[in-house]
Protein backbone atom coordinates (compact mmCIF):
# COMPACT_ATOMS: atom_id res chain seq x y z
CA UNK A 1 0.00 0.00 0.00
CA UNK A 2 1.40 3.42 -0.93
CA UNK A 3 1.18 6.80 0.58
CA UNK A 4 1.09 10.10 -1.34
CA UNK A 5 3.10 13.25 0.28
CA UNK A 6 1.57 16.43 0.35
CA UNK A 7 2.73 19.98 0.53
CA UNK A 8 0.53 22.31 1.79
CA UNK A 9 -1.67 20.15 4.72
CA UNK A 10 -3.37 23.07 5.86
CA UNK A 11 -4.43 24.97 2.63
CA UNK A 12 -1.83 27.68 3.88
CA UNK A 13 1.02 27.38 2.49
CA UNK A 14 2.80 29.60 4.93
CA UNK A 15 1.12 27.92 7.98
CA UNK A 16 2.46 24.64 6.30
CA UNK A 17 5.71 25.77 6.19
CA UNK A 18 6.25 26.94 9.70
CA UNK A 19 4.55 23.54 10.84
CA UNK A 20 6.98 21.51 8.65
CA UNK A 21 9.70 23.78 10.21
CA UNK A 22 8.95 22.71 14.04
CA UNK A 23 11.14 20.10 14.00
CA UNK A 24 14.39 21.51 13.83
CA UNK A 25 13.36 24.46 15.66
CA UNK A 26 12.44 22.22 18.38
CA UNK A 27 16.37 20.96 17.87
CA UNK A 28 17.68 24.65 18.29
CA UNK A 29 15.34 25.90 20.59
CA UNK A 30 16.34 22.86 23.08
CA UNK A 31 20.07 23.33 22.13
CA UNK A 32 20.22 26.74 22.19
CA UNK A 33 17.56 28.58 24.16
CA UNK A 34 17.04 25.22 27.10
CA UNK A 35 21.06 24.92 26.43
CA UNK A 36 20.59 20.95 26.83
CA UNK A 37 22.81 18.63 25.33
CA UNK A 38 22.94 17.85 21.96
CA UNK A 39 21.51 14.40 21.85
CA UNK A 40 19.05 15.16 23.65
CA UNK A 41 18.37 18.22 21.35
CA UNK A 42 18.38 16.31 18.90
CA UNK A 43 15.97 13.46 19.84
CA UNK A 44 13.04 16.43 20.59
CA UNK A 45 13.60 17.43 17.23
CA UNK A 46 13.08 13.87 15.83
CA UNK A 47 10.01 13.47 18.30
CA UNK A 48 8.46 16.39 17.29
CA UNK A 49 8.99 15.28 13.54
CA UNK A 50 7.52 12.25 14.23
CA UNK A 51 4.36 13.91 15.61
CA UNK A 52 4.05 15.81 12.73
CA UNK A 53 4.51 13.33 10.57
CA UNK A 54 2.09 11.22 11.90
CA UNK A 55 -0.75 13.96 13.27
CA UNK A 56 -0.56 16.41 10.47
CA UNK A 57 0.87 14.70 7.09
CA UNK A 58 -1.12 11.61 8.15
CA UNK A 59 2.17 9.16 7.11
CA UNK A 60 1.27 5.86 8.18
CA UNK A 61 3.23 4.68 11.23
CA UNK A 62 4.94 1.55 10.24
CA UNK A 63 6.40 3.70 7.48
CA UNK A 64 7.88 6.86 10.16
CA UNK A 65 9.17 3.82 12.36
CA UNK A 66 10.72 2.38 8.72
CA UNK A 67 11.91 5.83 7.88
CA UNK A 68 13.69 6.31 11.41
CA UNK A 69 15.63 2.74 11.34
CA UNK A 70 16.90 4.37 8.06
CA UNK A 71 17.98 7.55 9.18
CA UNK A 72 19.59 5.52 12.40
CA UNK A 73 21.69 3.47 10.52
CA UNK A 74 22.55 5.64 7.96
CA UNK A 75 23.96 8.50 10.66
CA UNK A 76 25.71 5.46 11.93
CA UNK A 77 27.40 4.03 9.04
CA UNK A 78 27.98 7.23 7.21
CA UNK A 79 29.14 9.64 9.78
CA UNK A 80 29.76 8.16 12.90
CA UNK A 81 31.41 5.52 12.01
CA UNK A 82 34.30 7.53 10.10
CA UNK A 83 34.38 10.07 13.00
CA UNK A 84 35.17 7.33 15.44
CA UNK A 85 37.72 5.63 12.83
CA UNK A 86 39.02 9.40 12.60
CA UNK A 87 39.46 9.98 16.44
CA UNK A 88 40.93 5.82 16.94
CA UNK A 89 43.67 7.11 14.24
CA UNK A 90 44.67 10.46 15.86
CA UNK A 91 44.29 8.39 19.69
CA UNK A 92 47.07 5.90 17.60
CA UNK A 93 49.15 8.39 16.50
CA UNK A 94 49.12 10.71 20.05
CA UNK A 95 50.05 7.20 21.98
CA UNK A 96 52.88 6.24 19.93
CA UNK A 97 54.50 9.81 19.51
CA UNK A 98 54.26 10.33 15.99
CA UNK A 99 51.93 13.11 16.49
CA UNK A 100 54.34 14.91 18.41
CA UNK A 101 56.57 14.45 14.92
CA UNK A 102 53.45 15.84 13.09
CA UNK A 103 53.16 18.81 14.67
CA UNK A 104 56.86 19.36 15.19
CA UNK A 105 57.31 18.88 11.28
CA UNK A 106 54.65 21.35 10.31
CA UNK A 107 56.18 24.03 13.10
CA UNK A 108 59.41 23.43 11.53
CA UNK A 109 57.53 25.07 7.67
CA UNK A 110 55.89 27.45 9.62
CA UNK A 111 55.41 28.31 14.05
CA UNK A 112 52.88 31.01 12.78
CA UNK A 113 49.61 29.85 13.81
CA UNK A 114 47.38 31.77 11.12
CA UNK A 115 49.79 29.60 8.48
CA UNK A 116 49.14 26.38 10.11
CA UNK A 117 45.50 26.86 10.36
CA UNK A 118 45.51 27.29 6.22
CA UNK A 119 47.83 24.50 6.11
CA UNK A 120 45.66 21.76 8.44
CA UNK A 121 42.61 23.08 7.99
CA UNK A 122 42.47 24.61 4.66
CA UNK A 123 44.95 22.31 2.61
CA UNK A 124 44.70 19.01 4.30
CA UNK A 125 41.16 19.57 5.01
CA UNK A 126 39.74 20.07 1.69
CA UNK A 127 42.20 16.85 0.95
CA UNK A 128 40.37 14.65 3.42
CA UNK A 129 36.78 16.10 2.19
CA UNK A 130 38.10 15.06 -1.52
CA UNK A 131 39.00 11.86 -0.60
CA UNK A 132 36.55 10.57 1.68
CA UNK A 133 33.95 13.67 2.86
CA UNK A 134 31.72 12.65 6.03
CA UNK A 135 32.81 14.01 9.24
CA UNK A 136 37.12 13.13 8.51
CA UNK A 137 38.35 16.91 8.03
CA UNK A 138 36.44 18.53 11.01
CA UNK A 139 37.48 15.42 13.07
CA UNK A 140 40.89 15.27 12.00
CA UNK A 141 41.82 18.84 10.81
CA UNK A 142 40.46 19.32 14.98
CA UNK A 143 42.63 17.28 16.60
CA UNK A 144 45.02 18.51 14.97
CA UNK A 145 45.06 21.85 15.99
CA UNK A 146 44.50 21.03 19.40
CA UNK A 147 48.05 19.11 19.01
CA UNK A 148 49.53 22.17 17.66
CA UNK A 149 48.31 24.25 20.73
CA UNK A 150 45.58 25.54 19.20
CA UNK A 151 42.45 26.71 21.59
CA UNK A 152 39.77 23.99 21.21
CA UNK A 153 37.08 26.35 20.59
CA UNK A 154 39.28 27.91 17.77
CA UNK A 155 40.06 24.82 16.20
CA UNK A 156 36.60 23.63 16.42
CA UNK A 157 35.53 26.88 14.64
CA UNK A 158 38.26 27.17 12.25
CA UNK A 159 37.76 23.70 10.88
CA UNK A 160 34.22 24.28 10.53
CA UNK A 161 35.07 27.03 8.54
CA UNK A 162 37.49 25.87 6.26
CA UNK A 163 34.99 22.74 5.69
CA UNK A 164 32.73 24.68 2.88
CA UNK A 165 33.86 25.41 -0.55
CA UNK A 166 35.21 21.84 -1.32
CA UNK A 167 32.60 20.51 0.16
CA UNK A 168 30.52 20.19 -3.61
CA UNK A 169 33.69 17.69 -4.70
CA UNK A 170 33.81 15.49 -1.64
CA UNK A 171 34.40 11.41 -1.22
CA UNK A 172 35.37 11.69 -4.56
CA UNK A 173 33.12 13.76 -6.12
CA UNK A 174 29.60 12.12 -5.22
CA UNK A 175 27.46 15.28 -4.66
CA UNK A 176 27.55 16.29 -8.49
CA UNK A 177 26.99 12.51 -9.34
CA UNK A 178 24.06 12.36 -7.09
CA UNK A 179 22.83 15.93 -8.59
CA UNK A 180 23.38 14.73 -11.96
CA UNK A 181 21.45 11.63 -11.74
CA UNK A 182 18.45 13.18 -10.17
CA UNK A 183 17.78 15.65 -12.60
CA UNK A 184 19.08 13.73 -15.88
CA UNK A 185 21.48 16.90 -16.67
CA UNK A 186 24.93 16.68 -18.23
CA UNK A 187 27.17 15.87 -15.20
CA UNK A 188 29.88 17.44 -17.42
CA UNK A 189 28.27 20.60 -17.37
CA UNK A 190 27.11 20.86 -13.41
CA UNK A 191 30.56 20.18 -12.41
CA UNK A 192 32.23 23.09 -14.98
CA UNK A 193 29.15 25.31 -13.75
CA UNK A 194 29.89 24.55 -10.05
CA UNK A 195 33.88 25.31 -10.60
CA UNK A 196 32.37 28.62 -12.06
CA UNK A 197 30.83 29.23 -8.60
CA UNK A 198 33.12 28.17 -6.11
CA UNK A 199 36.74 28.96 -6.85
CA UNK A 200 36.00 32.86 -5.95
CA UNK A 201 35.16 31.51 -2.34
CA UNK A 202 37.61 29.12 -2.73
CA UNK A 203 40.56 32.36 -2.89
CA UNK A 204 39.12 34.34 0.24
CA UNK A 205 38.78 31.30 2.33
CA UNK A 206 42.36 31.52 3.78
CA UNK A 207 41.75 35.13 4.49
CA UNK A 208 38.37 35.10 5.62
CA UNK A 209 39.89 32.05 8.03
CA UNK A 210 42.40 33.64 9.56
CA UNK A 211 40.33 37.26 10.22
CA UNK A 212 37.99 34.58 12.25
CA UNK A 213 40.88 33.86 14.19
CA UNK A 214 42.53 37.91 14.60
CA UNK A 215 42.32 41.48 13.79
CA UNK A 216 43.05 43.25 9.94
CA UNK A 217 46.31 43.86 10.64
CA UNK A 218 47.31 40.66 11.69
CA UNK A 219 45.62 39.44 8.91
CA UNK A 220 47.39 41.29 6.37
CA UNK A 221 50.75 40.88 7.30
CA UNK A 222 50.69 37.01 6.00
CA UNK A 223 48.40 38.12 3.29
CA UNK A 224 50.85 36.76 0.41
CA UNK A 225 50.66 33.03 1.98
CA UNK A 226 46.86 33.34 1.84
CA UNK A 227 46.95 34.51 -1.54
CA UNK A 228 49.02 31.67 -2.81
CA UNK A 229 47.05 29.20 -0.78
CA UNK A 230 43.41 30.68 -1.89
CA UNK A 231 44.88 31.41 -5.28
CA UNK A 232 46.50 27.88 -6.07
CA UNK A 233 43.87 25.81 -4.92
CA UNK A 234 40.97 28.11 -6.64
CA UNK A 235 43.20 27.73 -10.25
CA UNK A 236 43.16 24.03 -9.77
CA UNK A 237 39.33 23.82 -8.69
CA UNK A 238 38.49 25.62 -11.43
CA UNK A 239 40.89 23.91 -14.74
CA UNK A 240 40.40 20.17 -13.21
CA UNK A 241 36.46 21.01 -12.57
CA UNK A 242 35.83 22.20 -16.45
CA UNK A 243 38.65 21.07 -18.11
CA UNK A 244 39.74 17.33 -16.79
CA UNK A 245 36.41 15.64 -14.39
CA UNK A 246 34.35 14.79 -11.32
CA UNK A 247 36.42 12.90 -9.06
CA UNK A 248 39.44 14.29 -8.16
CA UNK A 249 38.90 18.30 -8.03
CA UNK A 250 39.44 18.04 -4.09
CA UNK A 251 42.28 15.94 -4.03
CA UNK A 252 43.97 17.03 -6.84
CA UNK A 253 43.38 20.61 -5.72
CA UNK A 254 44.26 19.68 -2.08
CA UNK A 255 47.55 18.40 -2.94
CA UNK A 256 48.69 21.40 -5.31
CA UNK A 257 47.42 24.25 -3.44
CA UNK A 258 49.52 21.97 -0.78
CA UNK A 259 52.72 21.62 -2.61
CA UNK A 260 52.81 25.02 -3.46
CA UNK A 261 52.36 26.20 0.40
CA UNK A 262 55.31 24.35 1.28
CA UNK A 263 57.53 25.81 -1.48
CA UNK A 264 56.61 29.52 -1.00
CA UNK A 265 56.82 29.17 2.81
CA UNK A 266 60.69 27.81 2.47
CA UNK A 267 61.47 31.45 0.52
CA UNK A 268 59.18 33.48 3.01
CA UNK A 269 58.25 34.20 6.46
CA UNK A 270 55.77 36.60 8.12
CA UNK A 271 57.72 39.61 9.81
CA UNK A 272 55.85 39.09 13.01
CA UNK A 273 54.97 35.43 14.01
CA UNK A 274 51.64 34.92 16.06
CA UNK A 275 52.40 31.87 18.24
CA UNK A 276 49.71 29.91 20.65
CA UNK A 277 51.85 30.39 23.47
CA UNK A 278 54.33 33.68 24.84
CA UNK A 279 58.04 33.38 23.28
CA UNK A 280 59.35 32.11 26.72
CA UNK A 281 56.90 29.40 27.00
CA UNK A 282 57.35 27.87 23.44
CA UNK A 283 59.12 24.30 23.74
CA UNK A 284 62.49 24.02 21.32
CA UNK A 285 60.93 22.56 17.88
CA UNK A 286 63.04 19.73 17.04
CA UNK A 287 64.10 18.97 13.70
CA UNK A 288 63.35 15.52 12.05
CA UNK A 289 65.13 13.41 9.08
CA UNK A 290 62.97 12.71 6.07
CA UNK A 291 62.57 9.22 7.27
CA UNK A 292 61.33 9.92 10.76
CA UNK A 293 58.47 12.80 9.11
CA UNK A 294 57.54 10.13 6.88
CA UNK A 295 56.81 8.04 9.74
CA UNK A 296 55.49 10.63 11.78
CA UNK A 297 52.77 10.99 9.05
CA UNK A 298 52.32 7.51 7.86
CA UNK A 299 48.89 7.37 10.02
CA UNK A 300 47.41 9.86 8.34
CA UNK A 301 49.29 9.60 4.86
CA UNK A 302 48.15 5.28 5.07
CA UNK A 303 44.69 6.09 5.88
CA UNK A 304 44.10 8.87 3.09
CA UNK A 305 45.35 6.63 0.45
CA UNK A 306 43.19 3.75 1.62
CA UNK A 307 40.26 6.26 1.74
CA UNK A 308 41.17 7.01 -1.74
CA UNK A 309 41.57 3.71 -2.60
CA UNK A 310 38.18 2.73 -0.94
CA UNK A 311 36.32 5.15 -3.26
CA UNK A 312 37.74 3.97 -6.77
CA UNK A 313 34.99 1.29 -8.19
CA UNK A 314 37.48 -1.05 -9.35
CA UNK A 315 38.32 -1.37 -6.32
CA UNK A 316 35.16 -1.00 -4.08
CA UNK A 317 33.32 -4.03 -6.30
CA UNK A 318 35.44 -6.67 -4.27
CA UNK A 319 34.87 -5.13 -0.83
CA UNK A 320 31.24 -4.52 -1.72
CA UNK A 321 28.61 -7.14 -1.21
CA UNK A 322 25.42 -7.04 -3.18
CA UNK A 323 23.12 -8.94 -0.42
CA UNK A 324 24.24 -6.44 2.28
CA UNK A 325 22.07 -3.71 0.03
CA UNK A 326 18.62 -4.39 -0.04
CA UNK A 327 14.96 -2.69 -0.37
CA UNK A 328 13.70 -1.66 3.16
CA UNK A 329 10.50 -3.21 3.94
CA UNK A 330 7.82 -1.21 4.34
CA UNK A 331 9.27 1.91 3.09
CA UNK A 332 11.08 1.35 -0.71
CA UNK A 333 9.25 2.85 -3.08
CA UNK A 334 5.79 2.81 -1.28
CA UNK A 335 6.24 6.33 -0.66
CA UNK A 336 4.97 8.66 -3.67
CA UNK A 337 6.78 12.18 -4.37
CA UNK A 338 4.15 14.26 -6.87
CA UNK A 339 4.67 17.73 -8.46
CA UNK A 340 5.92 20.31 -8.22
CA UNK A 341 8.89 18.68 -6.47
CA UNK A 342 8.64 16.50 -9.32
CA UNK A 343 7.52 15.83 -13.08
CA UNK A 344 5.37 13.14 -12.63
CA UNK A 345 4.50 10.85 -9.67
CA UNK A 346 7.51 9.47 -8.12
CA UNK A 347 7.99 6.30 -5.45
CA UNK A 348 10.55 7.39 -2.89
CA UNK A 349 13.23 4.89 -3.06
CA UNK A 350 14.46 3.62 0.37
CA UNK A 351 17.45 1.08 -0.07
CA UNK A 352 19.38 0.04 3.64
CA UNK A 353 23.24 -0.27 2.73
CA UNK A 354 25.33 -1.70 5.41
CA UNK A 355 28.24 -2.72 3.42
CA UNK A 356 30.36 -1.64 6.43
CA UNK A 357 33.37 -2.79 4.68
CA UNK A 358 33.29 -0.37 1.76
CA UNK A 359 32.92 2.55 4.00
CA UNK A 360 36.09 5.33 4.32
CA UNK A 361 35.70 4.74 7.45
CA UNK A 362 36.69 1.36 7.37
CA UNK A 363 39.90 2.85 5.61
CA UNK A 364 41.11 4.67 8.37
CA UNK A 365 40.40 1.98 10.99
CA UNK A 366 42.27 -0.34 8.68
CA UNK A 367 45.27 1.94 8.14
CA UNK A 368 45.23 2.92 12.55
CA UNK A 369 45.17 -0.88 12.73
CA UNK A 370 48.18 -1.51 10.16
CA UNK A 371 50.18 1.25 11.07
CA UNK A 372 49.74 0.25 15.44
CA UNK A 373 52.34 -2.57 14.90
CA UNK A 374 54.75 -0.67 12.51
CA UNK A 375 54.69 1.94 15.10
CA UNK A 376 56.04 -0.14 17.76
CA UNK A 377 52.07 -0.68 19.44
CA UNK A 378 51.26 -3.73 19.66
CA UNK A 379 47.28 -5.02 18.66
CA UNK A 380 45.72 -5.86 21.67
CA UNK A 381 46.51 -2.15 23.24
CA UNK A 382 45.24 -1.11 19.70
CA UNK A 383 42.28 -2.85 20.82
CA UNK A 384 42.33 -0.77 24.32
CA UNK A 385 42.42 2.31 22.38
CA UNK A 386 39.64 1.38 20.13
CA UNK A 387 36.90 0.57 22.99
CA UNK A 388 38.20 3.46 25.38
CA UNK A 389 37.28 5.73 21.52
CA UNK A 390 34.36 3.85 21.05
CA UNK A 391 33.23 5.11 25.23
CA UNK A 392 34.19 8.52 24.52
CA UNK A 393 31.98 9.02 21.34
CA UNK A 394 29.11 6.92 22.67
CA UNK A 395 27.26 10.80 23.47
CA UNK A 396 27.76 11.70 19.98
CA UNK A 397 26.72 8.71 18.24
CA UNK A 398 23.08 9.31 20.27
CA UNK A 399 23.39 12.98 18.83
CA UNK A 400 24.14 12.10 15.17
CA UNK A 401 21.30 8.74 14.86
CA UNK A 402 18.78 10.59 16.56
CA UNK A 403 19.53 13.95 13.84
CA UNK A 404 19.86 11.58 10.94
CA UNK A 405 16.81 9.85 12.33
CA UNK A 406 15.34 13.52 11.69
CA UNK A 407 16.03 14.28 8.58
CA UNK A 408 14.94 11.17 7.16
CA UNK A 409 11.41 11.24 8.89
CA UNK A 410 11.38 14.81 7.59
CA UNK A 411 12.02 13.69 3.96
CA UNK A 412 9.73 11.20 3.49
CA UNK A 413 6.65 12.53 5.24
CA UNK A 414 7.56 15.57 2.41
CA UNK A 415 8.52 18.46 5.18
CA UNK A 416 11.77 19.05 3.31
CA UNK A 417 9.77 19.60 0.35
CA UNK A 418 7.69 22.16 1.93
CA UNK A 419 10.16 23.97 3.09
CA UNK A 420 11.91 24.09 0.11
CA UNK A 421 8.44 24.73 -2.41
CA UNK A 422 7.98 28.21 -0.06
CA UNK A 423 11.31 29.43 -1.52
CA UNK A 424 10.47 29.11 -5.13
CA UNK A 425 7.47 31.20 -4.60
CA UNK A 426 9.95 34.61 -4.92
CA UNK A 427 10.05 35.11 -8.89
CA UNK A 428 12.53 37.06 -10.66
CA UNK A 429 15.19 36.99 -7.80
CA UNK A 430 14.69 33.42 -7.03
CA UNK A 431 18.30 32.66 -8.09
CA UNK A 432 19.08 33.85 -4.52
CA UNK A 433 16.65 31.94 -3.00
CA UNK A 434 17.15 28.81 -5.15
CA UNK A 435 20.98 28.99 -3.72
CA UNK A 436 19.25 29.65 0.14
CA UNK A 437 17.22 26.26 -0.74
CA UNK A 438 20.60 24.49 -1.33
CA UNK A 439 22.03 26.14 1.83
CA UNK A 440 18.89 24.76 4.02
CA UNK A 441 19.03 21.75 2.52
CA UNK A 442 22.47 20.66 3.92
CA UNK A 443 22.03 22.73 7.18
CA UNK A 444 18.86 19.64 7.07
CA UNK A 445 20.35 16.75 5.94
CA UNK A 446 23.58 17.19 7.24
CA UNK A 447 25.61 16.75 3.56
CA UNK A 448 25.95 18.82 -0.06
CA UNK A 449 24.78 14.94 -1.61
CA UNK A 450 21.50 14.62 0.56
CA UNK A 451 20.71 18.73 -0.52
CA UNK A 452 21.16 17.95 -4.36
CA UNK A 453 18.86 14.30 -3.80
CA UNK A 454 16.50 15.94 -2.32
CA UNK A 455 15.80 19.66 -4.12
CA UNK A 456 17.76 19.03 -7.62
CA UNK A 457 14.99 18.22 -9.48
CA UNK A 458 12.84 21.18 -7.40
CA UNK A 459 15.40 23.31 -8.59
CA UNK A 460 15.41 21.92 -12.27
CA UNK A 461 11.42 22.35 -12.78
CA UNK A 462 11.33 25.79 -10.81
CA UNK A 463 14.08 27.17 -12.90
CA UNK A 464 12.50 26.08 -16.34
CA UNK A 465 9.32 27.15 -15.02
CA UNK A 466 11.03 30.62 -14.38
CA UNK A 467 13.29 30.47 -17.49
CA UNK A 468 16.49 30.72 -15.77
CA UNK A 469 19.28 28.34 -16.52
CA UNK A 470 18.67 24.60 -14.94
CA UNK A 471 22.28 24.40 -14.57
CA UNK A 472 22.89 27.35 -13.39
CA UNK A 473 20.42 26.64 -10.34
CA UNK A 474 21.32 23.35 -9.90
CA UNK A 475 24.80 24.02 -9.81
CA UNK A 476 23.72 26.43 -7.27
CA UNK A 477 22.23 24.10 -4.78
CA UNK A 478 25.46 22.34 -4.57
CA UNK A 479 27.22 25.67 -4.19
CA UNK A 480 25.14 27.40 -1.58
CA UNK A 481 24.86 24.02 0.59
CA UNK A 482 28.27 24.05 1.35
CA UNK A 483 28.08 27.48 3.13
CA UNK A 484 25.29 25.38 5.49
CA UNK A 485 27.72 22.78 6.10
CA UNK A 486 28.95 24.30 9.07
CA UNK A 487 25.89 24.60 10.62
CA UNK A 488 24.15 21.52 10.18
CA UNK A 489 23.98 19.45 13.56
CA UNK A 490 26.30 16.37 12.54
CA UNK A 491 29.03 18.73 11.37
CA UNK A 492 28.69 20.98 14.74
CA UNK A 493 28.47 17.26 17.05
CA UNK A 494 32.00 16.36 15.55
CA UNK A 495 33.44 19.61 15.68
CA UNK A 496 32.49 19.55 19.03
CA UNK A 497 33.36 15.45 19.95
CA UNK A 498 36.80 16.34 18.10
CA UNK A 499 38.08 19.20 19.93
CA UNK A 500 37.03 17.90 22.92
CA UNK A 501 34.01 20.19 23.63
CA UNK A 502 31.05 17.86 24.05
CA UNK A 503 28.29 20.32 25.95
CA UNK A 504 29.30 23.26 24.28
CA UNK A 505 27.62 22.55 20.55
CA UNK A 506 25.47 25.61 21.01
CA UNK A 507 28.40 28.39 21.47
CA UNK A 508 29.92 26.66 18.51
CA UNK A 509 26.81 27.19 16.62
CA UNK A 510 26.24 30.66 17.72
CA UNK A 511 30.41 31.40 16.40
CA UNK A 512 29.60 30.03 12.46
CA UNK A 513 25.94 30.90 11.88
CA UNK A 514 27.19 34.60 10.99
CA UNK A 515 30.00 33.44 8.28
CA UNK A 516 27.48 30.76 7.08
CA UNK A 517 24.99 33.50 6.54
CA UNK A 518 27.17 35.98 4.42
CA UNK A 519 28.73 33.47 2.44
CA UNK A 520 25.53 32.15 1.28
CA UNK A 521 24.31 35.32 0.62
CA UNK A 522 27.43 35.94 -1.46
CA UNK A 523 26.63 33.18 -3.49
CA UNK A 524 23.09 33.71 -4.03
CA UNK A 525 24.24 37.52 -5.37
CA UNK A 526 26.90 35.92 -7.90
CA UNK A 527 24.39 33.27 -8.90
CA UNK A 528 21.90 36.16 -9.31
CA UNK A 529 25.15 37.55 -11.45
CA UNK A 530 25.89 34.78 -13.67
CA UNK A 531 21.78 34.63 -14.46
CA UNK A 532 20.95 37.96 -15.60
CA UNK A 533 23.98 39.91 -16.06
CA UNK A 534 26.95 37.64 -17.05
CA UNK A 535 24.87 34.56 -18.62
CA UNK A 536 27.30 33.73 -21.10
CA UNK A 537 29.32 31.99 -18.03
CA UNK A 538 26.65 29.30 -17.74
CA UNK A 539 27.93 26.72 -19.76
CA UNK A 540 25.91 24.87 -22.50
CA UNK A 541 24.39 21.33 -22.36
Amino acid sequence: MTWTQTYDPFGSWPISTLVSALPVITLFFVLLVLKKRVWLAALCGMLMAVVLAAAVFRMPVSMIAAASVHGFVFGFLRIAWIIIASIFLFNVAVETGQFQVMKESIAALSSDQRLQAVLIAFCFGAFLEGTGGGGAPVAIAGSFLIGLGFPHFQAATVCLLANTAPVAWGAAGNPIRVLAGVTGLPEHALNAMTGRILPPFSFILPLWLVRSMTGWKQTLEVLPALVVAGGSFAAMQYFWSNHVETNLVDIVAAAFSLLVMVGFLRLWKPKTLMTVASAEKLPEIRRHSVGAILKGWSPFALASVLILLWALPGFVKYIRFAPLSFPLPGLHNLVIRVPPVVTAPTPESAIMDVNAVALPGTAVFVGAFLCAPFLGMPIRRAFAILGETFRQLVPSMLAISFMVGLAYVTRYAGMDAVLGLSLTRTGAIYPFFGTALGWLGVALTGTDTGSNALFGNLQKVTAEQLRVSPILMCSANSAGGVMGKMIDAQSIVVASTATRLEGREAEIFKAVIGHSVALMTLVGLVVLLYAYVFPGIIPAH
